[in-house]
């Protein structure tokens, strides 16, 4: 985890969650193995349950997922906070993700994506995505979410550990509260949507 990237997740903990502190909050968070470093630290409030996802058993992993594309491990509507970083270069067939990110999170939640703009190639296991804010906007509007902000750190910002070769990308997004009937309806969307891309 390059420090510019734990920067950038306090900076959403900081804007975002300061005045949740305190609340109950149910915070996912997807790939959050520790490989060299974990954002839980960040989310250590009393009152906070902070959940590690991943693909592997490992450290900081709470909870195995057997697919990065259909959680059944995780309920509807279950999700406060939903953050990642450094996971979605890695996805094969990331929007369908980007659904269940959707499908996971209660109305009014929030979403914290980080992911490279550049950088050299990293397999783990694979490595298949760099992400503008274009795509980031356009991944949210696939999963029917609404941009709080996105953007792509393009400049140096000094950092001594390499984190500036990345320009990692930034994405906020919100599920919206759009009432019983129209919330089921954009379930329904994401559920078909998930289907034809599955099948």
């Amino acid at each position: 985890m390059h420090q510019s990237s734990m920067d950038k997740m306090t900076a959403f903990r900081d804007q975002y969650l300061s005045s949740k502190i305190g609340k109950t909050l149910q915070i996912f968070d997807l790939g959050s193995q520790d490989v060299n470093g974990s954002y839980r630290s960040l989310f250590e409030d009393s009152a906070w349950q902070y959940v590690g996802l991943d693909m592997e058993a490992g450290k900081n992993v709470d909870l195995l997922l057997r697919t990065p594309y259909a959680w059944k491990e995780v309920k509807r509507n279950s999700a406060d906070v939903v953050i990642s970083g450094q996971a979605f270069e890695h996805i094969e067939y990331v929007w369908i993700t980007m659904l269940e990110i959707a499908r996971i999170l209660k109305p009014g939640g929030l979403c914290c994506i980080l992911a490279p703009s550049s950088g050299p190639e990293h397999r783990f296991p694979m490595d298949c995505w760099r992400f503008y804010p274009d795509g980031m906007n356009a991944l949210t509007q696939f999963a029917q979410l609404e941009v709080i902000t996105s953007h792509t750190q393009w400049a140096h910002h000094g950092y001594n550990d390499g984190s500036d070769d990345w320009h990692d990308s930034m994405l906020v997004c919100r599920k919206p509260d759009l009432g019983l009937w129209r919330n089921a309806k954009c379930d329904l969307k994401r559920w078909l949507q998930h289907r034809a891309n599955t099948l």
